[in-house]
């Protein structure tokens, strides 16, 4: 059969993406679990956007009216988290993985088309969108809503889609010969204007003039003529920026990513062997985790990202407690949740080592915990140096929070990692360590049960006496440890671990 086509022509990029979601579609395990999974979130988008314009005061002139002049900030908010989270993976998410890609005629056209269809499948992306939805039915009221969360649908669509050309144009960009370099000057040098602006106190009065304050004007009234305008006006911008994404994206596929090319070429000395199979195991691991691109990235964004928004909106201590455990949960979705991937085809001859495996799981979840850690405390680092000095139960709270959410993230992340393991293949910036749904369903239940915990933290950081958060963190920890042992008995059963290794070295 001629291929050719599917190269050149770009008009068969829609089908193509039509034909590559069916085949990913078909691939699920738990169908029945897929389609409560999108009711689900069908439902809580349809709560976010309809629920909060009939709380107390919404619509009102008080609280409501200070939160409608807020919205445009919160849009642009969205279009800079998307831009990151774009831009970090390196162009967005594959719809098909980098091996299969690199036999199958899949154009950039349809990659680039691909990446933007996987982009709200993100807990990050879902939550800012019901965030903006819930604020606008709050802000509006039940009088002219439906027009209203229609802009923001839109809105939603067009950042996304200007997110992808920014982040095809930096992914290009990398790929030239000092396009690595001139990423990292240029990513330090607009943080350093952001912080240099809120120093000198024009960060507000610029967020004030963006644009997206005539998007929030023009749907404000119900349907009208300004209404009409602006729905045309974001579709237009919408169809532009999809089609204005392929063009980098093309220039991309050309070039050699050679951050990628780095790793898997680099030549690393050897040094001493270590005295015992722990600490081998440890150093093996540490290497595999440090060296992957996506680890790297990824650690990078969610350490220096949260830390920098604190530090840009001045967050007080006993706030600060909330940071670890979101940036602990975005840790774990880099590789914790299907923690046995990353020797790939090299999982069956590391089996084979005369190693205990309880030792091997040892050495797993330890580099986790440590990845989770150099996380969270860069952090909170950053978070630390407008918050001035903590008291002691602000900083015992802070302490508490950090080791709780790192003990509860490796217990959930080492339990499915054995119960629920995908044989995918990490080298690639853009890869992820489980199907899209999977990762929003790992992401959502991380999520939740690491914000309850700041949250708590947060009330204790509060309370004068410092001891109540260490003897509250007691049972947590506890109940986490017992988790924790469950999936190393888990490990332990040969016929699950060869379920295991059998699948992540497929």
């Amino acid at each position: 059969m001629p291929t050719a086509a599917s190269w050149t022509d770009t008009t068969r990029a829609l089908a193509d993406v039509g034909h590559l979601v069916r085949f990913r579609a078909a691939t699920v395990r738990r169908r029945g679990a897929a389609a409560w999974v999108t009711t689900a979130f069908v439902g809580l988008t349809a709560a976010a956007a309809v629920v909060p314009a009939y709380a107390p005061g919404a619509g009102g002139p008080g609280r409501a009216f200070e939160v409608l002049l807020l919205l445009p900030t919160a849009l642009a908010g969205f279009l800079g988290l998307v831009v990151v989270s774009a831009v970090a993976s390196g162009g967005g998410r594959e719809l098909l993985d980098r091996d299969p890609a690199a036999v199958l005629p899949v154009s950039p056209t349809t990659d680039h088309l691909g990446a933007l269809l996987l982009a709200p499948l993100n807990i990050a992306w879902l939550l800012q969108g019901w965030t903006l939805l819930g604020t606008t039915a709050y802000a509006l009221g039940p009088a002219g809503l439906a027009p209203a969360q229609a802009v923001v649908l839109v809105w939603l669509a067009v950042a996304t889609a200007l997110a992808q050309v920014v982040a095809w144009t930096f992914e290009g960009v990398r790929r030239t010969r000092h396009g690595i370099a001139v990423v990292r000057v240029v990513t330090v040098v607009l943080l350093g204007a952001a912080l240099g602006l809120q120093a000198a106190g024009a960060l507000v009065p610029l967020l004030d003039r963006l644009p997206t304050r005539q998007v929030v004007v023009g749907m404000v009234g119900g349907v009208s003529w300004s209404w009409a305008a602006t729905i045309a006006a974001l579709l237009v911008a919408f169809v532009v920026a999809v089609a204005l994404g392929a063009v980098p994206a093309h220039l991309a596929a050309r070039r050699t990513p050679r951050d990628e090319v780095g790793v898997e070429s680099g030549r690393y000395a050897a040094r001493r062997l270590p005295r015992s199979d722990l600490a081998a195991l440890v150093r093996t691991d540490r290497g595999s985790v440090w060296r992957a691109l996506p680890m790297r990235r990824g650690i990078a964004v969610l350490a220096v990202g949260p830390g920098a928004v604190a530090l840009l909106g001045d967050l007080p201590w006993s706030t600060m407690t909330v940071l670890p455990g979101l940036v602990a949960s975005g840790g774990a979705l880099l590789f914790g949740v299907n923690a046995w991937c990353l020797e790939g085809r090299g999982g069956l001859w590391r089996e084979s080592l005369p190693v205990a495996p309880g030792t091997v799981f040892a050495a797993r979840a330890w580099v986790l915990a440590e990845f989770l850690l150099v996380a969270s405390g860069v952090t909170v680092l950053l978070a630390a140096v407008r918050a001035g000095v903590p008291s002691p139960a602000e900083l015992t709270a802070l302490v508490c929070t950090v080791l709780v959410v790192t003990v509860q993230v490796v217990a959930a992340a080492m339990r499915w990692s054995a119960r629920r393991p995908y044989a995918v293949d990490l080298r690639s910036a853009r890869a992820t360590p489980a199907p899209p749904l999977a990762m929003v369903g790992y992401s959502t239940r991380l999520a939740v049960s690491t914000t309850l915990t700041g949250l708590v933290f947060s009330g204790l950081a509060r309370v004068p006496a410092w001891e109540v958060s260490a003897l509250v963190a007691v049972p947590f920890v506890c109940w986490s440890l017992v988790r924790l042992l469950r999936a190393r008995a888990l490990w332990l059963d040969a016929p699950a671990r060869a379920r295991v290794v059998m699948t992540v070295a497929g």
